[in-house]
């Protein structure tokens, strides 16, 4: 019996794994907003993940490195390949033109730094400290903003026509690289002294359960996740701040 809750998280992780590998094959066969969503899933599952393994007192060495190695697939080689794939048939990129090659560096930077971020979390040097984690973690690069912007651009057709996407894709996907594996300070999301903070992010996790099972609404999921990005990283620059001064 002690074995068998083991079974609960990590059978979550396997299924993020799969459906990361579905949004591969997805997106290879045009399917792009199915391929974001799945994408969307895989978040919705790692945070059962993680609230399984606590409830049942199922944390392991093993679980902490399959949930990175899932992670991995579904938060960075299948947004990467996402954005590869929007970028040849929604920006109608040529292959092997300078596009191209920009497009698919970026993909490959993208996927790059999202193992990054994870190898040095399992390290314990990109590991929350108290209530912060460094660098952008990869759940938000590619699940919370790359794959439900991908979504709004395949619904909005307007919207992909008035951005130069040869140019934007490429440039989100080395921006938000580089966010994963710097080392800025974003708070984690956990339970605070506010009830006002509480109750808005039970809000919104029930809201963006909601909206994953459903498909709809992906505007204020990426509405959500871009607030979330913003206001954490102004956090973590007023807390640098004020520990810098506390410090002199």
């Amino acid at each position: 019996m002690s074995r068998i809750r083991y079974v609960v998280p990590n059978g979550f992780t396997a299924t993020s794994l799969m459906l990361g590998i579905g949004s591969i094959v997805a997106s290879q066969q045009g399917e792009l907003e199915f391929a974001g969503w799945l994408i969307v899933w895989c978040g919705l599952l790692d945070v059962c993940d993680g609230l399984a393994a606590r409830l049942l007192k199922a944390t392991s060495s093993f679980g902490a490195e399959f949930d990175s190695l899932a992670d991995l697939v579904s938060f960075g080689v299948a947004p990467a390949i996402l954005v590869l794939n929007a970028g040849l048939q929604m920006a109608h990129i040529e292959v092997g033109s300078g596009y191209f090659v920009a497009l698919l560096l970026s993909a490959c930077v993208f996927a790059l730094t999202a193992a990054m971020r994870l190898a040095r979390f399992n390290l314990g040097t990109a590991a929350p400290r108290g209530e912060w984690f460094y660098g952008l973690p990869t759940t938000a690069a590619g699940g919370g903003l790359t794959a439900t912007f991908m979504i709004l651009l395949t619904r909005y057709e307007d919207l992909a026509a008035a951005i130069n996407l040869q140019v934007f894709l490429p440039t989100m996907l080395y921006v938000l690289g580089a966010a994963m594996i710097s080392m800025l300070r974003f708070p984690k999301l956990m339970r605070r002294d506010s009830l006002a903070f509480n109750v808005f992010m039970g809000i919104s996790v029930v809201l963006s359960y909601i909206c994953g099972i459903f498909r709809i609404w992906p505007e204020y999921l990426f509405g959500l996740a871009v607030f979330m990005t913003l206001g954490g990283l102004i956090a973590g620059l007023i807390a640098s701040v004020a520990a810098k001064s506390q410090a002199e």
